[in-house]
């Protein structure tokens, strides 16, 4: 079973200890643990949990402010307050801050649970939903096509990308976007090395035989785009859509970043002779 990210956020080492410890058993797991309110929104940037729950007393700002700058940063997070004090004035304050649930220290495992598992079930159909009905047919195609472009056999793994930014630290990334019926965008990226084994096995080129950036470059975006086209090709024949594919951007060089901000996306890895060919599958949040 998919495990389903939180992050804790309480000044309390005792607290943090006793949620992790709850939570270690379940398919709820802490991703990070965060002390105080900056922190907390520093970490929720950088992880993007599916579920936060948060302590009311932060000592550079209460709970519900840290909840708002949360919500800032995304307005459909999941926080669940966890206080000593949990009276009306506190509640109807903190739903203003888009606080979904609230619960009263010393709070049971069977409470955590349940208020997690209330408050992320929509988002835990959706993204399974997404997995089975698009990614699956994305990591085929793709092991396919790099069989029938470039003769490899390849190691497939796939899973839910975190966090806000798709680091790049060294190669090429060729982006293409996903039009029509789901909207979305298909990220096939490599390193250097990957980039010109890739490029010159297309070309049928030897090793010693020369070959510009620009020339491999060139090569991966055809490629790219052949490989996503066939994608959509296939998710549109099997699942009744009408995916469209718009033309390629692709980025070489060091240090590239990509937003992930309002993206449900997947990490596809193909494993190969050359290196690993990835591909970051992302839809726009509300599709399905």
């Amino acid at each position: 079973m998919e495990r389903i990210k939180v992050l804790v956020v309480d000044d309390s080492r005792v607290s943090c200890a006793m949620l992790s410890n709850m939570m270690a058993k379940t398919n709820f797991e802490v991703c990070g643990m965060a002390s105080n309110a900056a922190d907390a929104v520093l970490k929720y940037e950088t992880l993007r949990p599916m579920a936060v729950t948060m302590d009311m007393n932060l000592p550079d700002a209460d709970g519900i402010e840290c909840s708002r700058r949360i919500r800032e940063i995304d307005p459909d997070a999941r926080i669940v307050m966890i206080s000593a004090m949990k009276d009306a004035s506190l509640m109807e304050r903190g739903r203003e801050a888009g606080i979904t649930a609230f619960l009263q220290k010393p709070v049971s495992p069977y409470e955590l649970i349940d208020a997690l598992s209330s408050i992320v079930s929509n988002d835990i159909k959706r993204t399974t939903g997404l997995r089975d009905l698009y990614i699956q047919s994305f990591t085929k195609v793709l092991k396919q096509s790099l069989f029938s472009l470039v003769g490899v056999h390849s190691e497939m793994s796939m899973e839910r990308a975190e966090g806000a930014y798709l680091d790049i630290p060294m190669g090429i990334a060729v982006i293409i976007g996903l039009t029509g019926s789901p909207m979305g965008r298909a990220i096939v990226y490599m390193d250097t090395d990957t980039m010109y084994g890739v490029a010159r096995a297309i070309l049928m080129k030897n090793d010693n035989e020369k070959m510009t950036a620009e020339e491999a470059s060139d090569v991966i975006e055809e490629a790219a785009n052949i490989i996503v086209g066939r994608c959509a090709s296939v998710v549109n024949d099997l699942k009744d859509v009408d995916m469209r594919i718009s033309p390629p951007g692709t980025i070489v060089g060091k240090n590239i970043r990509i937003a992930n901000f309002k993206i449900t996306s997947y990490y596809i890895e193909a494993k190969t002779r050359f290196g690993n060919v990835c591909m970051n599958v992302g839809f726009a949040e509300g599709e399905e």
